[in-house]
Formats: structure tokens, sequence, C-alpha cells
């Protein structure tokens, strides 16, 4: 099924700048570029995001991460660092419903891209994050 512009992308249906490719991800150039080198580590089986994942998808999608990762720093002696960002949900700014991770090299702090960071440390009692890690331990009882 091929209803977005990453499973065409897959499907071979449209053209993009391959960098790489395996039995199970796609590695191409993101059309925005953010930052010089973007590229997007698409997944060539079609799950909408993260919360679709199982282990063994996870495994096989991660593990081409490093490899592609290092290629990007490699190629170009200007690469200081690299964000890895994956969007998962319109809320978390994911416009594409089909899963993918975005590499985006860093080449200084005015390179156009950044995140902000805000500390909330304080807006919780001890009490109320004892609450919430015993919550999610409990979640990750049920999770598969």
């Amino acid at each position: 099924m091929t209803d977005n512009v990453f499973a065409k992308i897959v499907a071979g249906e449209i053209p993009a700048r391959k960098i790489y490719e395996n039995e199970h991800v796609i590695a191409i150039m993101d059309l925005s570029q953010v930052t010089k080198g973007h590229t997007l580590v698409i997944t060539k089986k079609q799950v909408r995001n993260i919360f679709d994942y199982d282990e063994e998808l996870a495994s096989n999608v991660f593990a081409a991460i490093p490899k592609i990762a290092k290629a990007i720093k490699n190629h170009n002696p200007e690469v200081k660092g690299l964000n890895i960002l994956m969007n998962n949900e319109a809320v978390a700014s994911q416009t594409v419903f089909h899963s993918h991770i975005h590499l985006l090299p860093r080449y200084g702090e005015n390179d156009g891209f950044g995140l902000k960071w805000e500390d909330h440390s304080s807006d919780y009692t001890s009490e109320e994050l004892d609450d919430i890690k015993a919550n999610l331990i409990k979640a990750l009882e049920g999770v598969k």
C-alpha cells in the first residue's frame, strides 16, 4: 500500500536522493535540508510511528542508524555533532504518518536548527514524581 510519500519512495514510485538501503530501511536526503546533509531513515515496513514498532522492527531499524550517522559525520569535517529526532503523532510534529527518523548534522549554534529544553523539575513534588514512576512501571508490565 503506497498511500504516503515515503511509501511511494520505498516502492520506487517517486524519485529520492537515496544514500543507503538495506532490507529494513531506506535513507534519503530530506528535501528541506534543515541542515546540510539532513537525512531521513524510513522504514520499509509501513508503520505509522514508534507506537507501532515491535522489538524486531526496532532492532532492525535502529541497527542502521550508527552506520548512516557516521557517514554523515565523516563526509564533512565541518560536522560537529548530530541530532537524531523522531516525531510521533501530530502533537509531536509528525507530518508524514509513515515511520521515519531525522538525522540532522550540526555545524554550530547558528546552523538553522535548534531545540528548546525547559527545566520543569520544580513543577513536581517528590511524591508526584514517585507516582509518575510507579505508573510508568505498571504501564510497562502491559507492553509487549
